[in-house]
């Protein structure tokens, strides 16, 4: 997925590592620097301590405040619990679902990275070991918000990125809903996003798709991004239409209106992304 470069921590206690059914998990502990307990899938860093907050508040507020009243929503992936803490912050919610393929990062989330699974123990979470493919081909206009909170497009989370897929995704969505799928970054794999964002509205015929840029520092090149599209050509994901609980606000430490707004007006090289 990344040619030529690498990202690198140091290694200071093994805490976890273990061949799952789907993945080799690892979890270790970086003393040297501020990165604390890293979780990293396949040899590819999924989260630390320090920065985990970027993109699992960026993936679930930037659709749910683009969205009038999500009170019922999907996350397909993210096991370590992150956006589904960040989701929970709506009082909107009255349900989140959470299907995950692999149930030992569910648990081993909970044991090494209690604060970022925190969430799991909210009753209005229903979170399930599963395939979320399978999940969403029986389901029709359920969701208000569907997150695909996936690893890269190769071994378990490639079945995510393809027609079937976001049909039902497409068909499990209410009539003004949003789908936030993890987006890559512009600066390694700039033309998957423009195929992706191709393939969602021409194939799948969503009339509103656009690409939000996040900066986080252990991915790759420093950055990610959420592809998100509306199923209401109205819809502008672009900018929040509504705000959070002003206690719920304070305990942000990524997102605000003014990071919603900007995420969205890319740089000259990627600008075509949102023409």
């Amino acid at each position: 997925m990344w040619p030529g470069q690498a990202m690198s921590l140091k290694v200071d206690e093994v805490l976890y590592d273990a061949q799952t059914e789907f993945q080799r998990l690892s979890i270790f502990r970086s003393r040297d620097g501020p990165w604390g307990n890293v979780m990293v899938l396949d040899g590819a860093i999924q989260l630390t301590d320090r920065d985990e907050f970027v993109y699992h508040e960026m993936m679930a507020h930037v659709p749910l405040l683009a969205h009038p009243c999500p009170k019922r929503v999907l996350i397909i992936g993210g096991g370590d619990g992150g956006v589904l803490r960040e989701v929970l912050r709506h009082p909107e919610v009255e349900q989140c679902d959470l299907v995950d393929i692999d149930g030992a990062v569910i648990e081993q989330s909970k044991v090494f990275f209690p604060k970022i699974a925190s969430g799991f123990a909210n009753p209005r979470a229903h979170a399930m070991v599963g395939d979320g493919a399978a999940f969403v081909r029986d389901k029709e206009s359920v969701y208000d918000v569907i997150i695909v909170d996936s690893s890269d497009p190769e071994g378990p989370a490639s079945v995510l990125f393809g027609e079937e897929f976001y049909s039902n995704v497409k068909r499990c969505l209410k009539p003004n809903g949003i789908v936030c799928s993890q987006g890559e970054s512009a600066w390694l794999h700039l033309k998957l996003i423009e195929n992706m964002s191709s393939f969602l509205k021409e194939k799948m015929a969503f009339p509103s798709v656009k690409y939000g840029m996040i900066y986080i520092p252990t991915y790759p090149c420093g950055s990610i991004g959420c592809l998100i599209a509306a199923k209401d050509a109205a819809t502008d994901v672009t900018i929040p239409v509504r705000s959070l609980p002003a206690e719920e606000v304070a305990t942000l430490k990524y997102y605000s209106a003014d990071v919603h707004k900007a995420a969205f007006a890319l740089p000259a090289f990627a600008r075509s992304l949102n023409a």
